[in-house]
């Protein structure tokens, strides 16, 4: 099902179970412009622990949007999407629990036109547990040893300089950035009375319109606000 929220935005809805976003993960390739995804291919990835129906209602959405979809059917790779962040220039993978060095290989041979690097996660689920993209070129980071471990990682890595933003909690750097034409940069965040420390660094963000997203119920579950959607950036005819 879909219906428009706002003229550039569209939001399609798999089945009504959490899980088909939380177990049967995305990652994403795309030309980028200002860290908004285009994307032109989808990877649907198997987890340790995958569902394969989940997997399918995952499959079948990204389908009827006309994505070309690359399945990873490696018995030994294992890639879960909260281990994927793309910034716009490239990819960073989190070793985790959920992923590991075999699946980060597939995802660099899927993406060829973008460098792919590893970065050990420990402490956590996943590499987006404590990171996520705030804006154009911009990382949100917790202020964990882990997280500002994990972030000089990224910073070896990478050819490129990122500007950071940190937050005094790990779980409050999972948030998500839109830029949607007539709006300009839209930033969903942990809500002030779950994270009132973190709430304050993302009100310096003058630039963006802020929405302040309560999450408690989901992480319970070990799930964050990029866990419950994927984002594309398709033409208006969808």
């Amino acid at each position: 099902m879909s219906f428009p929220l706002q003229p550039h935005l569209r939001i399609f809805q798999t089945p009504a179970d959490y899980h088909n976003i939380q177990e049967s993960k995305l990652s994403f390739g795309s030309e980028a412009s200002d860290s908004c995804k285009k994307c032109v291919t989808a990877q649907v990835h198997r987890t340790i622990m995958q569902c394969p129906y989940k997997v399918d209602a995952m499959k079948r959405a990204l389908e009827s949007l006309n994505l070309n979809i690359v399945e990873m059917t490696d018995e030994n790779a294992t890639l879960d999407g909260g281990d994927v962040l793309f910034t716009g220039r490239e990819f960073f993978v989190g070793l985790s629990r959920r992923t590991n060095q075999r699946g980060a290989e597939i995802l660099a041979d899927t993406f060829k036109d973008y460098a792919v690097s590893t970065v050990p996660v420990y402490g956590t689920l996943h590499l987006k547990s404590f990171c996520s993209m705030a804006g154009p070129n911009l990382i949100a980071i917790g202020s964990t040893e882990a997280a500002q471990k994990a972030l000089k990682t990224m910073q070896q890595m990478s050819d490129h300089r990122y500007d950071k933003l940190t937050v005094p909690d790990d779980a409050a750097a999972n948030c998500i950035y839109l830029n949607i034409p007539g709006k300009g940069h839209v930033l969903l965040h942990k809500a002030p009375e779950e994270y009132p420390e973190s709430a304050k660094v993302f009100e310096k963000l003058k630039d963006h319109m802020l929405i302040p997203i309560a999450s408690t119920e989901l992480e319970k579950v070990d799930g964050l606000l990029t866990c419950c959607s994927v984002l594309i950036n398709k033409t208006s005819e969808l």
